[in-house]
């Protein structure tokens, strides 16, 4: 199997699955996809999203991201709507802001300031009904890429795993950016971070090796039966329950 899928309109989607976990048990296929928004879809690509297994779709975009969808969805997906910024926020966004947002820089501090918005997008994967759930923002890259970090991170995917999963958004978004005619984005956004003494990828590693996903979920609301229910999905065989004190 790939995890790269080319449904018809999309850029960067891709599964979840095949990735290896710290206890040798790799995540599963089919049961969640990143991917950016859906609404360039053809409904090729709908038909695709649909045979893929995908049944719930979660957008984390605000109002102003929307665009018209240029084929119609099929009647039987659920999509919910959990914008994951709080504009409201103006001192967050006042320091984080200016492109830094658009990075992993901005992780960290992220999930420290907002667990509720991050909460509550994990407790809608963990009581999704059965079938595959896509997970996306505009892009699929930073937004899409900080609830991602944290799924995995709680299946136990080691930091560096996740990072390159990060990593392959650049290479994907490529020919939409070359579609928008706005340049080479990975290039400028590598430099940008370069400015403050790290790189993507290392961003990524530091966010995840300076997490307790556990914990962090559990302080943030979810019950033990959600994060079971996600690591459920997350992996390619049942966790029991006993398993969660020793994930994180």
């Amino acid at each position: 199997m790939t995890r790269h899928l080319d449904w018809q309109g999309s850029y960067n989607i891709r599964d979840l699955g095949g990735l290896p976990s710290r206890d040798g048990q790799p995540t599963a296929w089919g049961k969640l996809v990143r991917g950016d928004a859906p609404n360039r879809l053809t409904n090729n690509g709908w038909d695709a999203l649909w045979n893929h297994g995908i049944r719930t779709i979660i957008d984390l975009r605000h109002e102003p991201d929307h665009r018209p969808e240029a084929a119609e969805r099929p009647p039987g997906l659920t999509t919910v709507r959990l914008p994951l910024d709080n504009p409201a926020d103006t001192d967050f966004w006042r320091r984080w802001a200016g492109g830094i947002n658009c990075t992993p820089l901005y992780y960290r501090a992220f999930l420290d300031r907002f667990p509720e918005h991050v909460a509550r997008v994990i407790a809608t994967i963990a009581d999704a009904p059965a079938g595959g759930v896509l997970i996306h923002c505009a892009g699929g890259r930073d937004r899409t890429g900080l609830i991602v970090l944290l799924l995995l991170a709680l299946a136990e995917v080691p930091s560096d795993v996740i990072a390159a999963d990060y990593d392959l958004s650049g290479e994907r978004l490529e020919p939409a950016w070359r579609r928008l005619g706005i340049g080479d984005q990975t290039g400028q956004i590598a430099a940008f971070i370069a400015r403050h003494g790290t790189t993507a990828r290392q961003a990524v590693i530091d966010t995840v090796d300076s997490l307790d996903a556990l914990s962090y979920l559990r302080d943030a609301g979810l019950t033990d039966a959600q994060l079971g229910s996600v690591r459920a999905r997350l992996l390619s065989a049942p966790v029991a329950s006993s398993a969660l004190s020793a994930c994180g």
